[in-house]
């Protein structure tokens, strides 16, 4: 089975320069086609530096994986560092304030009872070998619709918050008024999630099942193994997504406050930033001269 690896995607020169190109050819079509959130970031320079800084952590995990794998204190210890960086990942894609550090909850919530039940059941062993690359998909997983149900989040938000304050004009509290708006938005973050698992085996072969079966499984087996993966994952990124938009809707994970005169938010130019700024206005005059 090693020699179907190694024909599968053999390590030579050819593979490197392959890579570099590919990598050029992502930076440079973002580059061209000005595929960038701000004028003040790159998302050309972010795909050059994501490439290498995945070649260089891959390979030293390729090294300390071979010894994480013969200890559980250093099993324990890698998987507290892989759930740390998810977390930092995730907060920091989210909000640059100081509340980027609560994105551990959903991704805890999600991803921590999923891998206890496979530990309790025996499914899975207390082995790096097995424990790594299950809980690595699952936090991953967790981390890409936490980051896409809090932005999605905090853009409804900014876009329609002339909308979260009429709701709660009529009687609806904070919490439930920004619901009514994040909810829908953020549950879009499961779309990809939907949708690899509704196309499994018709449109891709994911990872999992192509590896058992390199492992030297039946493809019976590789299918359980795969079919495990994916249910697990929508279950981990379900959760997720809820703890996300409850975090959002309590006002606990937001972005930084604008100062007064930084101009209106991100998102609320056309009408429904003018009927929000409107309500703004229309609340100050009712406060009467001499109000902030």
């Amino acid at each position: 089975m090693t020699s179907s690896a190694a024909s599968l995607v053999p390590v030579n020169l050819t593979l490197g320069i392959l890579l570099a190109v590919l990598l050029l050819v992502a930076a440079g079509v973002a580059a061209v086609a000005h595929l960038t959130p701000d004028a003040g970031r790159s998302r050309s320079r972010e795909i050059l530096v994501a490439g290498v800084r995945a070649a260089v952590q891959l390979t030293a995990v390729s090294f300390v994986i071979v010894w994480v794998v013969k200890s559980v204190p250093a099993l324990l210890a890698f998987l507290v560092l892989m759930f740390a960086v998810a977390v930092r990942t995730a907060g920091r894609r989210i909000t640059a304030n100081h509340t980027w550090w609560l994105t551990a909850a959903p991704l805890a919530a999600g991803v921590v009872p999923v891998v206890a039940a496979l530990l309790l059941t025996g499914l899975v062993p207390l082995k790096g070998i097995a424990l790594i690359p299950i809980t690595g998909i699952l936090i991953g997983g967790a981390l890409t619709v936490t980051v896409l149900a809090g932005r999605r989040s905090l853009d409804e938000l900014a876009l329609r918050h002339g909308e979260v304050e009429a709701a709660m004009a009529l009687g609806l509290t904070d919490r439930d008024a920004r619901l009514e708006v994040v909810r829908p938005a953020a549950s879009d973050a499961l779309l990809p999630g939907l949708d690899q698992t509704r196309t499994v085996g018709l449109v891709t072969l994911p990872g999992a099942f192509v590896g058992v079966l390199l492992g030297g499984a039946s493809p019976l087996v590789a299918g359980a193994v795969q079919l495990f993966v994916l249910i697990a994952l929508m279950a981990v990124q379900s959760v997720a997504v809820a703890v996300t938009i409850e975090l959002v809707a309590r006002h606990h994970l937001h972005r930084p406050e604008r100062g007064a005169g930084d101009g209106p938010p991100a998102g609320t130019r056309g009408p429904a930033g003018r009927w929000s700024r409107a309500v703004a206005i229309r609340r100050r005059r009712s406060r009467g001269p001499g109000a902030s």
